[in-house]
C-alpha cells in the first residue's frame, strides 16, 4: 500500500505555502477541501490529466498544505489546517477570504 510522506509542521516554509497557493488549480483544490474533506482525488481532478493531477497534489503535500492517506483504492485528501493555523497564524484563512470572490470554477479550469 502506498504511502505519502508529509512534512512537520515546525518544517513547513513559508515560501513553499505561498508558491503551492499561489497557483489558480491548487488554490481550487484548498477552497474545494475547505467545503468538505477529506475527499478523493476524483472529484479533485475537473478534468485534468492524472498526471497533472497527481503533480499538483504533490506540491501541496510538500508545502504541507494537505495530507493524502490511503484508504482501500481511494486517495483521500484534506487540510492539515491546525497545522498550518499554529505555524503561520491566519495565513490559510486570509488567503481563502481573499479567493472568495474568484469563481470556483475559474480556479479549476488549466491554463490555455
Amino acid at each position: 500500500m502506498k504511502q505519502y510522506e508529509h512534512p512537520p509542521a515546525d518544517a513547513f516554509e513559508l515560501t513553499a505555502v505561498l508558491h503551492a497557493l499561489a497557483d489558480p488549480y491548487r488554490l481550487f483544490v484548498v477552497r474545494s477541501l475547505a467545503q468538505v474533506q477529506p475527499q478523493p482525488c476524483a472529484p479533485l481532478q475537473a478534468g485534468r490529466p492524472k498526471s497533472s493531477t497527481s503533480h499538483h497534489f504533490m506540491v501541496l503535500r510538500k508545502a504541507g498544505i494537505v495530507r493524502t492517506e490511503v484508504v482501500g483504492t481511494a486517495h483521500m485528501n484534506s487540510l492539515r489546517d491546525a497545522e498550518l493555523e499554529a505555524r503561520f497564524p491566519g495565513l490559510l484563512v486570509s488567503v481563502l477570504n481573499a479567493a472568495e470572490n474568484i469563481p470556483l470554477e475559474a480556479c479549476a479550469q488549466p491554463a490555455s
